[in-house]
């Protein structure tokens, strides 16, 4: 990139822009025509062709999920099958570009770590129950859950540390609170299941890394309502659509990916797709969605949701930016682990987890992305001499496959072994005297973790600085609120391109080269307008002097 340049470039570049746009083609609006499709019925989502009260398998009583999921089977008996395929139940994928094996049982992440000896914490979120340990058998069709994607109630949930299961007796959750919670009614809940809305899937997604909004930053509890500038697809006021909506399912496989998210779909409108994915834009809105051809010319560059989510965690909730593990294990002077909140209420340091830091309305981090993902996974030798990059998104402008796209970049630092240059397993939650949330003494919950995944391990552990990216393509803005032009095409650090250092970019850049140009131009114009004035006066002159003999 050439080096920044003072005010006067700007009318130079601003008359080359001018220039070059009059050449350009007339815009044509390729968004919609007069007519279009018929609405086919009121009401919105198309209602269930089966009362599922009415069914005779299905009138209980139930008194664990596993049996309800044998009821349903009952009808449904290829959905366990396809279900155990997908990696909602496998926590396992091969990357399509690296041929990796990644998913949760494998990935790395600056978050809780991994899920090696904490299964009945981790799989909470597993669409299963009874994952305890590493012994689970993933053959067995009755721990397929099939009423967490499918409660239309809103009252089913899982316990957190119960391996999957909801309550099935009343509990007193917290320990020591005195409140006493009710189990869910299973029965109900079975009578009253239907297609996967908002709240099913962030029962798990809004709330992954052990909280509200603490992974992604671009998901969080205000998208199950949120208001039209939070979400214009997912808004009531909107067009108010689930997730499944654009993240569709064939035979319980769901279609989007962030080991290997999509950089350019050349497909467009899904008519032309045989994949069953609609989990891009272009898929709805085309590859030439805007009136005016300049913007449409810029999307085969930069991805949509560079300029259409211009901040996340926009709903109220803060994201986590930062997590320490390394200053975990605190206690204050009564001896207890140490829980500080800041002025926010957020907790900004925990005994079991470290230090944290939040944001809100945060501007994304812009990079070159063009489908390649390099996730590291715990068994990979790292350099433990810089940064730990988790999952490295490949691309550059030199890359005719990528795209500048958005990112949540997460800022870690977690425990390694720098004699093997590996990261760690570290075993957090159990009832042994190894759980880090226990004893709060790493030595003993990493040898713990890592004797538990039969993984090699020195005896050293340190801890080493890691960065995650996370993509940023929900919340998105009404079009009205869209990143502006001058918000990228400016000088200075505020510009939001200003890590994108191998293109030219009118407005930030200079060129040598176009500034010759520019003064070339301005002086043809200069001479030209002079020209065109002097002969202009010399004819009146001459038509004066003309009427006059």
């Amino acid at each position: 990139m050439g080096t920044r340049t003072s005010g006067w470039h700007r009318w130079v570049g601003a008359a080359l822009i001018i220039a070059a746009s009059s050449l350009a083609p007339a815009s044509t609006d390729t968004a919609g025509g007069a007519g279009g499709v018929p609405v086919a019925a009121a009401g919105g989502k198309a209602a269930s062709t089966a009362d599922h009260s009415k069914f005779k398998e299905l009138q209980g009583p139930f008194k664990t999920g596993p049996e309800v999921t044998k009821a349903c089977l009952a009808c449904h008996n290829e959905a366990s099958h396809q279900v155990m395929k997908s990696v909602h139940w496998t926590w396992e994928a091969i990357s399509p570009t690296t041929g990796k094996k990644l998913g949760k049982q494998h990935a790395a992440n600056n978050f809780c770590g991994s899920i090696l000896s904490n299964e009945p914490r981790c799989t909470s979120c597993h669409a299963g129950y009874d994952w305890k340990d590493k012994n689970y058998d993933f053959t067995k069709q009755e721990n397929v859950d099939c009423l967490a994607c499918h409660d239309t109630t809103a009252t089913y949930k899982k316990v957190p540390t119960d391996a999957g299961h909801p309550l099935y007796e009343p509990r007193e959750m917290p320990k020591g609170s005195g409140k006493i919670v009710q189990p869910p009614d299973l029965t109900k809940i079975a009578q009253n299941v239907g297609k996967p809305g908002r709240q099913n899937c962030g029962a798990c997604h809004f709330s992954g890394g052990g909280g509200d909004a603490v992974k992604h930053g671009d998901l969080d509890t205000s998208l199950i309502k949120p208001s039209r500038d939070v979400d214009v697809h997912m808004s009531p006021e909107g067009e108010n659509m689930a997730c499944a909506d654009c993240h569709t399912f064939n035979a319980h496989q769901p279609s989007g990916s962030r080991y290997a998210a999509m950089a350019k779909d050349t497909k467009g409108l899904d008519m032309k797709h045989v994949d069953h994915n609609r989990a891009t834009c272009e898929s709805c809105h085309d590859l030439t969605p805007h009136k005016d051809a300049r913007l449409n010319n810029h999307a085969s560059r930069v991805a949509c949701q560079t300029c259409h989510i211009p901040e996340f965690a926009r709903g109220g909730i803060a994201t986590k930016t930062l997590w320490d593990w390394s200053t975990a294990g605190k206690r204050g002077p009564d001896g207890k682990p140490l829980f500080i909140k800041d002025d926010h209420g957020h907790l900004s340091y925990s005994a079991e987890k470290g230090d944290f830091a939040y944001g809100e309305n945060v501007r994304p981090t812009y990079k070159w992305y063009n489908g390649v993902v390099h996730q590291i996974a715990i068994t990979d030798k790292i350099d433990d001499g810089k940064i730990l990059e988790l999952n490295r998104v490949e691309g550059s402008a030199s890359d005719p496959n990528a795209r500048i796209w958005p990112f949540k970049v997460m800022v870690g630092k977690q425990p390694y072994d720098p004699v093997n240059k590996t990261l760690v397993v570290n075993h957090v939650y159990g009832k042994d005297d190894t759980a880090f949330w226990g004893n709060f003494d790493y030595a003993k919950s990493i040898k713990a973790g890592m004797d538990y995944a039969g993984l090699p391990y020195s005896g050293k552990f340190d801890f080493i600085e890691t960065r995650m990216n996370w993509f940023i393509t929900h919340m998105v803005a009404p079009k009205e609120k869209a990143v502006r032009c001058n918000e990228c095409h400016t000088r200075g650090d505020e510009g939001r391109l200003v890590e994108i250092t191998d293109i030219y970019l009118p407005g930030r850049d200079r060129s040598e080269l176009l500034d010759r140009l520019g003064f070339g131009l301005a002086g043809l114009m200069l001479v030209g307008a002079i020209g065109h004035g002097s002969l202009r006066f010399l004819n009146r002159n001459k038509r004066k002097h003309g009427k006059e003999n």
